[in-house]
C-alpha cells in the first residue's frame, strides 16, 4: 500500500527524475528537479497558484516513484528518455519525431563516394545538413551530379578500374568515369574536394579556383573544358542568389524557434541557419498544451527536440526565455563536444529574426485550424451516410468495386478506397478475372471481393505469427462499407458470399440511370432515396466514378498490350485483331491455338492464321 504522507517525508534532497503513475500502474508525468523533495511536495500542496491541468494530475496520482541522479543535467537527460518511452498523458509533447537525412562525402576513403544517410557517424567522412527538405537535398544532389559529374553506379574504386566499359552516363556526359582508368587518384579526390567545397557553401573560393581553371583552359585554346567550367560557374551562383542570408558577417550555424499558439493548438516553428543562410524550415504540432505557458511549452519543446538530435548548432535563438537554461546548456554542451548558447534576442537583427520565425509559426498555427474544420465537415459527411444508410458505425473506410471487359475479353477488377470521405488511391487494388472466361460481371465481382478477403485473412495470419507489420499489409483493415458498381444481381451474387465467408459488413449497389450517370444506392430492401444535391450523394457520385475510371484505365492498358502485340504480326489488321479476340478472348488462348482453330475463324485465311502461328512459335 502506498503511504503518500510517508513518502513525501523520504524524498531526499538531492537531484533527479519523478515519474506519477495512475491506479493502472500507467505513467501519467515524468518530471526532473533540482531537489526532489521540494518539487514533488509543491504538488501535493493545497495551492491556487496550481493550474487545471496540475490539478488533474494530481487527482489522478496513485503513487510516485523517483531516481536519484548526480546532477539536474543528469537529470534532465533521464527525464527527456523517460517522456519519449511513455509519452506521459500530462506531459508536452513533441508530436513529430523526425530523423533528417544528411549527405555524406567519404572523402576518408581512397576513392571518396557520395552518400544519403540517416545517422552521424565518427567515421572520418564529410556530412552535410541536416535536410530539413527531401526536396532540398534531391536538389542539391542532382546538382552536384549536375556540376561535378561523380560515378553513381555500384563499381569500387580502384578494384573495378579497367574493367567493363563504361556506362550509359560516361556516353550522355553525366560522369567523369574513373572506370576508364583516364582519371588519376589525385583528380579524383580532387573532384570530391571540391564537391565537399560546393556543400560547405564556401562558393567564392571554389568560383575562383574553377575561373581561374577555365582561363588556362581557354588560354590553351581547350574551348569545350573551358565551356564546361563556365556553366558550372554560373550555376553555383544561380544557387547562391536563391539561397536566403541572414548574417554574412558571422558565417554560424543556428536555430531559430517561435511559438505560436490558441485554445485548439500550439505549433513551434524552426528555422535552420547554415554557414549564414537559412536551408530548411519545419513546423512542429505540441501537444498536451493547455494551462501551460509559453516559457513551458518552449522549454520543454527544446529538450525533446534535441534529445535525439544529430547536429545541434552553435546557437538557438527563442522567442520566450528558456526555464533551467543552465542545465539545458549544459546538456547540450555534453552532447555537441562544443559550446552552446541559447538566446532570447529583445532587439536588432536577432529579434528580427525570431519575430519572422513567429510569422511563419502563426501560418502553420492558422493551416492546421483549416485542416481541422475540413476534417469535422467530413466527419459530418460521414455521420450524415451513416445516418442515410442506418449503419450501426461511421463508415470511414469505404471499398467500391467495378468489373470491365469488352465482350468477355480481358476481365479484370477495380478496388477503390475512400478513407474519411477522401480517395486514398495507393490503396486502390486492381485484379485480373483468373477462374473463368467470358461475360459474367456476377462471377467476376465474386472472384474479386472473395480474393480481397482472402488476401486479408493471410494477412490477418502472418500479423499474428509476426512474420509482417500492419504498416505492410495491403489488404488491411477490412472496409465499414462496400459499394458496387451494379444493381440487385451483383447485390445478391455478394451479399451471399459475405454471408458465406461469415464478415458481417454492409453492402450497397450503386445503380445508374438511362445516362449512364449515378442515380443513388440500392439496398435487399430497395432502392434508397437520396438528395441529388446533398453531399452524400456527391460523395457516393465521386466513388463510383473513382472505382470506374480504375477499372476501365486497368482493362486498356492490358488489352493495349494485347492489341500492340497483334498488331506485330504481318497480315493482322484492325478487323481480325478483334475478331481474334471476340473468338478466344485472351491472348493466351490466341498463343495456344493451332492453324485450323485460328482459320475458323470467319476474318482469318490460311495465310493470316500461319503468320499469327508462326508468330507466336518464335517468340513464345
Amino acid at each position: 500500500m502506498f503511504d503518500l504522507e510517508q513518502e513525501l517525508k523520504n524524498l531526499p534532497q538531492d537531484p533527479g527524475v519523478y515519474i506519477m503513475h495512475d491506479k493502472e500502474g500507467t505513467v501519467i508525468y515524468v518530471g526532473k528537479a533540482k531537489v526532489l523533495k521540494n518539487r514533488v511536495r509543491q504538488y501535493f500542496q493545497k495551492s491556487s497558484n496550481h493550474t487545471p491541468k496540475v490539478l488533474a494530475m494530481v487527482s489522478n496520482i496513485a503513487y510516485f516513484e523517483y531516481i536519484v541522479t548526480d546532477s539536474e543535467t543528469e537529470a534532465l537527460a533521464l527525464e527527456c528518455t523517460l517522456i519519449k518511452k511513455h509519452r506521459p498523458k500530462y506531459n508536452i509533447l513533441l508530436k513529430d519525431d523526425k530523423h533528417y537525412p544528411y549527405i555524406k562525402v567519404t572523402i576518408n576513403e581512397p576513392y571518396p563516394r557520395l552518400l544519403k544517410v540517416r545517422k552521424l557517424q565518427k567515421d572520418g567522412a564529410r556530412y552535410y545538413g541536416p535536410y530539413v527538405s527531401g526536396i532540398t537535398l534531391k536538389n542539391t544532389l542532382e546538382l552536384a551530379q549536375k556540376l561535378f559529374k561523380p560515378p553513381t553506379c555500384r563499381r569500387k574504386f580502384p578494384d573495378d578500374i579497367g574493367k567493363g566499359r563504361p556506362c550509359l552516363n560516361y556516353h550522355i556526359n553525366n560522369c567523369f568515369a574513373p572506370c576508364t582508368g583516364k582519371v588519376s587518384k589525385e583528380e579524383y579526390r580532387q573532384i570530391y574536394f571540391n564537391i565537399c567545397r560546393f556543400l560547405d557553401g564556401n562558393h567564392k573560393e571554389l568560383v575562383a579556383e574553377l575561373t581561374e581553371q577555365m582561363n588556362e583552359y581557354s588560354r590553351e585554346m581547350k574551348y569545350e573544358k573551358a565551356a564546361d567550367l563556365r556553366d558550372k560557374i554560373r550555376a553555383i551562383r544561380d544557387i547562391e542568389e536563391q539561397q536566403k542570408v541572414i548574417d554574412t558577417d558571422k558565417q554560424d550555424n543556428r536555430d531559430v524557434i517561435a511559438l505560436a499558439r490558441d485554445a485548439s493548438a500550439a505549433f513551434c516553428e524552426v528555422f535552420f541557419v547554415r554557414r549564414g543562410k537559412v536551408i530548411g524550415r519545419e513546423s512542429y504540432k505540441i501537444d498536451n498544451t493547455l494551462s501551460s505557458s509559453d516559457t513551458e511549452i518552449l522549454t520543454d519543446f527544446v529538450k525533446q527536440f534535441y534529445q535525439d538530435s544529430d547536429f545541434i548548432p552553435d546557437e538557438i535563438l527563442a522567442e520566450y526565455d528558456i526555464e533551467d537554461r543552465d542545465a539545458i546548456t549544459q546538456w547540450l554542451r555534453g552532447m555537441k563536444k562544443r559550446k552552446v548558447t541559447i538566446i532570447t534576442p529583445k532587439r536588432g537583427e536577432k529579434r528580427h529574426m525570431v519575430e519572422m520565425v513567429k510569422k511563419n509559426a502563426e501560418i502553420a498555427l492558422g493551416n492546421y485550424k483549416i485542416r481541422v474544420m475540413k476534417e469535422r465537415e467530413k466527419n459530418t459527411l460521414l455521420d450524415s451516410m451513416q445516418e442515410a444508410l442506418r449503419l450501426e458505425t461511421r463508415p470511414y473506410r469505404i471499398e467500391a468495386y467495378d468489373i470491365s471487359n469488352i465482350q468477355g475479353a480481358d476481365n479484370v477488377g477495380a478496388m477503390a478506397v475512400f478513407e474519411n470521405g477522401r480517395a486514398a488511391k495507393r490503396k486502390y487494388r486492381l485484379f485480373k478475372i483468373r477462374s473463368f472466361e467470358g461475360a459474367d460481371d456476377y462471377a467476376a465481382m465474386r472472384e474479386v471481393i472473395y480474393r480481397r478477403f482472402r488476401h486479408a485473412l493471410e494477412e490477418e495470419e502472418a500479423v499474428r505469427m509476426g512474420k509482417m507489420t500492419k504498416s505492410e499489409t495491403k489488404f488491411l483493415p477490412l472496409p465499414d462499407l462496400i459499394l458496387l458498381d451494379g444493381g440487385k444481381g451483383h447485390l445478391s451474387v455478394i451479399t451471399e458470399l459475405m454471408d458465406m465467408m461469415d464478415r458481417d459488413i454492409p453492402v450497397f449497389g450503386m445503380v445508374k440511370n438511362d445516362r449512364h450517370r449515378t442515380r443513388g444506392l440500392i439496398s435487399q430492401n430497395g432502392e434508397i432515396e437520396l438528395n441529388p444535391s446533398s453531399p452524400v450523394f456527391k460523395l457516393i457520385t465521386n466513388i463510383q466514378d473513382e472505382v470506374h475510371n480504375a477499372a476501365i484505365t486497368y482493362h486498356r492498358k492490358l488489352h493495349g498490350k494485347i492489341t500492340s502485340e497483334l498488331d506485330k504480326i504481318d497480315g493482322i489488321g484492325e478487323k481480325r485483331r478483334k475478331a481474334l479476340l471476340t473468338t478466344f478472348k485472351t491472348i493466351d488462348k490466341i498463343k495456344e491455338a493451332d492453324v485450323d482453330e485460328l482459320m475458323k475463324v470467319k476474318e482469318m485465311d490460311r495465310k493470316s492464321a500461319q503468320s499469327v502461328y508462326d508468330y507466336f512459335r518464335r517468340n513464345g
